[in-house]
């Protein structure tokens, strides 16, 4: 499979690490990888789209072999929008794309999707497990008012995002975590064996809790009202330890192109059904005849 790399440099001097894989010359999709990876944990899935797109990966700033910021606000939802464009200005220039993206990434993503203006070149967006904060905030809201049992099952799914923001206890612990342990926590989620491991997971999920830090309390105290601009499918993993499928209710409210697809699954799918991901990114992108 062909692949090329580069370097990216962010409009903060930041440096993402860069993969473009597959032909120039096909409809080009940005996959875009959450926490605690980076941008390898989408190779199973590429294998399987390769053939059709010409496809841009990165690690996020503070993953992978990206810089890592070293203030919490450069970790901020509009910076994060400002690297997936610093991006596809290098790779792919003028061109329109598609999108997909997993956990973080997608969360990230909404903040492009839902730009007035930057939002007008992604054809199409496939989340996965990942909500856009400021919809969560009005769901979370709602729920609370309405629904609270549905509330404190979220807030009990979502339990690590108070200890991510704990000053030392997250990047201590994830200090000492090795790639096999990590390896057994996924299969255990996922039931399945030999996934990929991720030998930066250490440095990835010490990093990667400034997204975290730098976000939730703002958008989830203070939501704003951002609409998609582009066609949204939520691919819905029903056995999400993480994500409740019920926060994917709010979602068509804010996107007026919505598509919904439900799958038998855990949180990292991508490595555990990479097939069945892709297929459903694939024909989302071809059943709404979006072609760049």
């Amino acid at each position: 499979m062909q692949v090329q790399t580069q370097w990216v440099t962010t409009t903060d001097q930041q440096r993402l690490y860069v993969k473009a894989w597959g032909e120039v010359s096909n409809p080009a999709l940005v996959l875009v990888h959450g926490y605690p990876d980076n941008q390898e944990v989408w190779e199973p899935v590429i294998q399987f789209l390769a053939q059709q797109f010409y496809i841009i990966t990165y690690d996020v700033r503070g993953a992978g072999q990206s810089s890592i910021p070293k203030s919490i606000h450069a970790y901020a939802l509009p910076q994060l929008s400002a690297d997936l464009q610093a991006v596809v200005a290098n790779v792919i220039p003028e061109r329109d794309f598609h999108l997909a993206a997993h956990d973080w990434g997608s969360i990230q993503s909404w903040e492009s999707v839902t730009d007035q203006q930057f939002g007008q070149r992604i054809l199409s967006y496939s989340s996965i497990s990942g909500p856009c904060l400021d919809h969560a905030a009005y769901w979370m809201r709602e729920q609370f008012q309405q629904q609270p049992q549905q509330f404190l099952k979220q807030l009990g799914k979502s339990w690590y995002i108070m200890a991510f923001h704990l000053p030392l206890l997250a990047p201590t612990i994830w200090r000492f975590l090795k790639p096999q342990h990590w390896g057994r926590v996924l299969q255990k989620l996922e039931q399945a064996q030999d996934l990929p491991l991720n030998t930066h997971i250490a440095k990835d999920g010490q990093h990667g809790v400034g997204l975290y830090r730098a976000n939730f309390l703002p958008r989830l105290t203070q939501p704003r009202q951002r609409f998609a601009q582009c066609a949204v499918q939520a691919i819905v993993l029903k056995r999400d330890n993480f994500v409740s499928p019920a926060l994917i209710d709010e979602m068509p409210k804010w996107s007026p192109d919505f598509h919904r697809v439900d799958l038998e699954a855990n949180h990292w799918a991508i490595l555990s059904q990479p097939e069945l991901v892709a297929f459903h990114i694939q024909n989302f992108i071809e059943r709404n005849h979006v072609v760049s």
